[in-house]
């Protein structure tokens, strides 16, 4: 008799990605300048251009309300897509994996962010730096561990045979 499927729990991948893109925005926002330099509206700058291009990134790196509108909305769509994605892959393996698998992940969003969205975002690439790195990491961890904490285990109805 076939084994029935453990489902992805949908509402505990979004409140992983909500809490898990808090968490890295913060880190990103107030420990990266520190060891980087600059400050934290580089870095919302940096979402921003994403949607709105590389003019949004020239000097000087205040306060600009269609930059952190377009930011913020940048960053929480992608965490929002990374948390579902760390969830389709960690939900059946529970709380000490689902956190180390998410910090794999995060590694390797990393890696697809610097290496290969820097090709057509080059301005990313000078975000390689070990701190951004390991704010990846803590994005995966608490994604996983997020997820895994709320996680509600459902598991896909199998047809019943006569």
């Amino acid at each position: 008799m076939d084994k029935p499927k453990q489902l992805v729990d949908w509402s505990s991948a979004f409140w992983a990605g909500l809490i898990a893109g808090i968490v890295f925005l913060l880190a990103n926002l107030f420990w990266l300048p520190q060891l980087m330099g600059g400050n934290a509206w580089v870095v919302i700058r940096l979402f921003a251009s994403i949607l709105l291009g590389s003019d949004v990134l020239a000097p000087p790196a205040t306060m600009h309300v269609g930059a952190l509108i377009a930011g913020l909305m940048t960053h929480f769509t992608l965490s929002l897509l990374y948390a579902c994605m760390i969830a389709f892959l960690i939900h059946r393996w529970g709380l000490i994996t689902g956190m180390f698998l998410g910090m794999v992940i995060g590694a390797a969003i990393y890696v697809v962010n610097i290496y290969t969205v820097s090709l057509l975002f080059p301005w990313f690439f000078t975000m390689r730096h070990t701190g951004f790195l390991i704010t990846h990491l803590l994005f995966g961890l608490v994604a996983g561990g997020v997820y895994e904490t709320l996680e509600v285990e459902e598991f896909e109805k199998l047809p019943t045979t006569k």
